[in-house]
């Protein structure tokens, strides 16, 4: 008797993971350059679209002027790193600063805490993680637009 093979299901294979990882002294000016290698990378990936650079360049420069700012012992660096995965870009930004962040509700003459505020408006989901011995990361997730991802 003869036999019949089923269809195979037809499956979308998950789409590669790609990161890129950059370390910067722990100084204001790196704030520009944490920027800078961001646009880079999200040009390299082929992720042009002003909107994503934009909101990508906003989220990643409020976490590293929270790392920047952070109290931590002079000399130490902070890191960066940017996960393509599928259609969600994720930010990390680490550094050995005391303390855990706190996401506040600043008054319209406040000068500062609006970075955290900016975060969790434009990212789809952000926190913390303790890093291994000292300090954090604290990462952010863009859900790309459809069709951003080639």
């Amino acid at each position: 008797m003869p036999t019949r093979a089923l269809p195979a299901a037809e499956t979308t294979p998950p789409a590669p993971t790609r990161s890129a990882t950059h370390r910067f002294p722990r100084h204001r000016r790196s704030v520009g350059r944490v920027r800078a290698a961001l646009r880079e990378q999200l040009a390299i990936w082929q992720l042009d679209a002003a909107e994503l650079a934009d909101c990508a360049t906003l989220l990643v420069s409020e976490l590293a002027t929270n790392a920047v700012n952070a109290k931590a012992a002079p000399g130490r660096e902070i890191g960066v790193r940017f996960e393509l995965s599928g259609p969600e870009l994720l930010i990390e930004v680490s550094g050995a600063g005391d303390g855990w962040p706190e996401l506040k509700h600043p008054k319209g003459d406040d000068e500062s805490g609006r970075g955290l505020a900016l975060v969790d408006t434009l990212a789809a989901d952000w926190g913390v993680n303790p890093r291994g011995g000292i300090g954090k990361t604290v990462w952010a997730l863009l859900v790309l637009p459809a069709g951003a991802v080639s």
